[in-house]
C-alpha cells in the first residue's frame, strides 16, 4: 500500500494493518511458522465453545499498554514493511495506535530474527524507530464515539464514528467495542514458539482481514498477533513492554486535528 493512499483507504482497510514502509526494498525474511503452522491446525479443528486464552484474557482486561515491533510480508513471504509503535487500550471501545516507520535495513542492522521461528524477541525498543523517523507515520485514535487516523507525512486527518469504521477487526476485538463471540469464531491452535495461539476468523464475509492468530505467553499475557488479509498479506505484531490494566491518562484517548491539517470526514456527536 502506498503511503500515498487516503486516510480513509488506510481506514478501510483495516485498523491494525497500517502501512509500515511506503516503497521499501524488498527483504527475504520469512513469514513467521505460527502464520504458516498454526493455521492449518486450527483448520483442522471446530470452534471452541468452551473459554479459550482469548476469552479469559479480555475477560480480566481492562487497559493495556506496549510497546510493539510490526513487520508486512506479501503473500509469496517478503518482507515489505517494518514499523514499531505504542498501543494503548481501554475497554470498552477505547484506543491509541500510534505507529512509525522503520527502513527494513534498520530492522535487520537491529536484529534480523524479528521475524524468524528461531527469534521471536523484537530487536529494537519503539523509541529509537520514532527518533529515525521524527514526524513521520500514522496514528489512530478511538475516543469511544470517532476513529480518528492522522497521515502525519501528508498533514491528513480522517474522521469517522467508530460504529462505521471498526467493521469486525482486531481492534474492534481488543477494545471491546462488540460481544467478541458474536462476530469472530475461535479456534484453539497449539502451542508454538513457547506461546499458546488462537486462531480467529471473523464471521462477516465483509470484515477488514481473513483470519488472525494470537499468541498467549504461559501468564496468559498476549505477546504476538499475526493477520492475514484477503490480498494475502501477513502482519505479525509482536508487543513488549507489556502493561495490564495500569492507569490510562484521558489525554492519551482523546484527539485534536493539528493545525493546518486537512479532515476529511464529520465527527459524531
Amino acid at each position: 500500500m502506498s503511503r500515498r493512499a487516503s486516510g480513509a483507504a488506510a481506514i478501510a482497510a483495516a485498523c491494525w494493518i497500517i502501512p509500515a514502509v511506503a516503497g521499501a526494498a524488498a527483504d527475504t525474511t520469512p513469514v513467521s511458522a505460527a502464520a504458516q503452522a498454526a493455521q492449518p491446525q486450527a483448520g483442522a479443528q471446530a470452534p471452541s465453545s468452551a473459554p479459550t486464552p482469548l476469552d479469559r484474557y479480555l475477560k480480566n482486561l481492562k487497559t493495556l499498554r506496549v510497546t510493539f515491533l510490526q513487520t508486512v510480508a506479501d503473500a509469496h513471504g517478503t518482507e515489505v514493511g517494518r514499523s514499531t509503535g505504542t498501543l494503548i487500550v481501554q475497554r470498552p471501545g477505547k484506543f491509541r495506535w500510534d505507529i512509525h516507520p522503520q527502513s527494513i535495513q534498520q530492522g535487520a542492522d537491529a536484529g534480523q530474527g524479528a521475524t524468524a521461528p528461531q527469534a521471536p524477541a523484537p530487536p529494537a525498543p519503539a523509541p529509537q524507530a520514532q527518533a529515525s523517523a521524527p514526524g513521520g507515520g500514522q496514528l489512530m485514535v478511538s475516543d469511544g464515539r470517532n476513529l480518528w487516523y492522522l497521515d502525519r507525512d501528508l498533514e491528513q486527518v480522517t474522521v469517522r464514528p467508530v460504529t462505521a469504521a471498526l467493521s469486525a477487526t482486531p481492534a474492534m476485538l481488543l477494545s471491546g467495542t462488540v460481544p467478541v463471540r458474536e462476530h469472530f469464531t475461535e479456534t484453539l491452535a497449539g502451542e508454538r514458539e513457547g506461546l499458546n495461539w488462537v486462531y480467529v476468523e471473523p464471521r462477516s464475509t465483509e470484515a477488514d482481514f481473513k483470519d488472525a492468530l494470537f499468541g498467549f505467553d504461559a501468564k496468559g499475557t498476549l505477546q504476538r498477533m499475526i493477520l492475514e488479509d484477503k490480498l494475502g498479506q501477513v502482519v505479525t505484531i509482536m508487543f513488549q513492554d507489556v502493561e495490564v490494566n495500569v492507569p490510562v491518562p484521558a489525554a492519551e484517548l482523546t484527539f485534536t486535528p493539528p493545525p493546518g491539517a486537512d479532515v476529511i470526514g464529520t465527527p459524531a456527536k
